[in-house]
């Protein structure tokens, strides 16, 4: 309605201009919105088409892993000896005053970590004996351990991470990419989505929705079991010639509809169909690991027809290959609270460890194998960090949790312009806030987006009498981790 309100306004103004002045004020207004008028008519019929970012960029594409629910940073890669030293005394109480967290009240217990700790690679980053294969990659990684969020929940937490904003109704990164850059396979969607471990991530799909940039740019959840882009196949006695004939007729209804309503949204549902016609080839094909060599199978650990994260570590090696522009990992089961012996810290951790450690660390081998690694930017990561502390419920289980925490918590980038084999950021002794180089979600949102070759505060988009960006009215670049 919004839409069809500003079309009539356009078609007023150019009346007036058209009766004054013996029509000089349509024909300058024609001229100033030529060439203005031809690029949005380009970019009406194809959303998706390549365009040009601000700056030449470092990376061309992202491949984003997130661990829902939230790594245990202290027991992977911010070792803290003083904190082992002191496990199990009574947490300070200036680190308890004024704060909330979501399940522990009273004074707990210091938590040092079980997992042994060694230096790795060249650049000597301090890793947890968990995840024994990213020791091989150290030199690649650029750790941040000054990670800092606003939210101590999941869901707007990883909301916050993603949109720019807690409350949901606001377009994803992977949308904001896309927007911004278009895809360089048009048989593709140009934001993917794969989701691991068989639970949806904790913002639901609003954590890869495009919110009020155009439909078209939300991301296109795909799976690696049965059909691998939901209702994408024809209906039962519809073979590729009728549904053909469908998407003709129902693409000349719209192009009607179009023209009496000047609604941009129906241009994107002519898009949308059309793009789904041509999935229906070139995804089953990009999606089919079967084609694979053993040996890159067994490198991933990856099984044709199962569903897992060294699956979907493997088709995002080959959906960006395929030129797709955005690839957004889910893995939920790292919510790491202690209250059954699988979210300990302990084995739990080990275990969980095991299904993500091994591909990830293939991925990045087989990105530099392929030339793709300099290009590409990998970022790992939750929504939050966990507590220096036992989590409050599990104060007397011999399994060892830790509670939601956004004081401070690890990330990593690799490829892409990001520094490799780098530190940076460093948290107090007892890993409980930062000390050094505090890096926001809105900078490191800020920051993706200059490696992209954006300046996150110029890619906007109107609505509601507003230009709306990823990082609101915050974020600053974090040049140092910059290659």
């Amino acid at each position: 309605m919004e839409n069809y309100k500003q079309y009539l306004q356009a078609v007023t103004r150019r009346h007036f201009l058209q009766n004054t002045g013996i029509g000089l004020g349509s024909i300058a207004l024609a001229s100033m919105f030529a060439d203005r008028s031809a690029a949005s008519s380009r970019a009406a019929t194809n959303p998706l088409a390549v365009k040009q970012p601000h700056f030449t960029p470092k990376a061309k594409r992202v491949i984003y892993l997130h661990m829902t629910g939230s790594p245990p940073n202290l027991d992977l890669f911010d070792y803290k000896p003083e904190l082992i030293k002191r496990n199990d005394e009574d947490c300070p109480d200036d680190f308890l005053k004024g704060k909330e967290f979501a399940f522990t009240t009273g004074v707990p217990k210091l938590l040092g970590t079980p997992q042994k700790f060694t230096q790795a690679g060249e650049c000597g980053t301090w890793m947890s004996a968990a995840i024994p294969h990213l020791h091989e990659v150290a030199d690649d990684l650029c750790v941040i351990h000054s990670m800092t969020t606003d939210q101590f929940n999941h869901a707007p937490a990883e909301l916050l991470l993603y949109t720019g904003s807690a409350q949901s109704g606001r377009p994803s990164i992977g949308s904001w990419v896309t927007y911004g850059l278009g895809t360089e396979n048009q048989n593709l969607p140009g934001f993917v989505v794969l989701i691991s471990s068989g639970v949806q991530p904790n913002g639901g799909n609003k954590s890869f929705g495009s919110g009020f940039l155009p439909s078209v740019y939300q991301g296109v959840q795909c799976r690696s079991q049965g059909d691998p882009v939901l209702y994408v196949s024809n209906p039962k006695g519809m073979n590729r010639d009728i549904r053909r004939l469908s998407l003709d007729a129902l693409k000349d209804l719209n192009e009607i509809h179009e023209h009496e309503t000047g609604d941009p949204e129906t241009r994107t549902r002519i898009s949308q169909y059309e793009l789904a016609y041509r999935m229906q080839v070139s995804v089953p094909e990009v999606m089919d690991i079967s084609k694979e060599t053993k040996q890159t199978l067994e490198a991933y650990g990856a099984r044709p027809g199962a569903s897992s994260l060294a699956n979907n570590c493997l088709l995002a090696r080959r959906l960006v290959e395929a030129g797709v522009r955005y690839v957004q990992l889910f893995d939920w089961g790292w919510d790491f609270h202690g209250t059954r012996p699988d979210s300990g810290i302990g084995d739990g951790l080990k275990k969980k460890c095991a299904t993500m450690d091994k591909p990830v660390a293939a991925l990045i081998k087989d990105l530099k194998q392929r030339g793709l690694f300099e290009d590409t930017l990998i970022i790992w990561g939750g929504e939050f960090g966990r507590t220096p502390f036992r989590e409050g419920r599990t104060a007397k289980s011999k399994v060892l949790g830790r509670d939601h925490y956004p004081d401070c918590y690890t990330m990593w980038l690799a490829g892409g312009g990001a520094k490799a084999g780098f530190n940076y950021g460093q948290t107090d002794e007892l890993g409980f806030g930062v000390v050094e180089n505090r890096v926001h979600v809105h900078d490191l949102q800020a920051t993706i987006m200059h490696l992209l070759g954006f300046n996150h505060e110029k890619l906007t988009y109107r609505f509601q009498g507003r230009d709306y960006r990823l990082t609101d009215v915050h974020g600053n670049v974090v040049h140092d981790i910059i290659s």
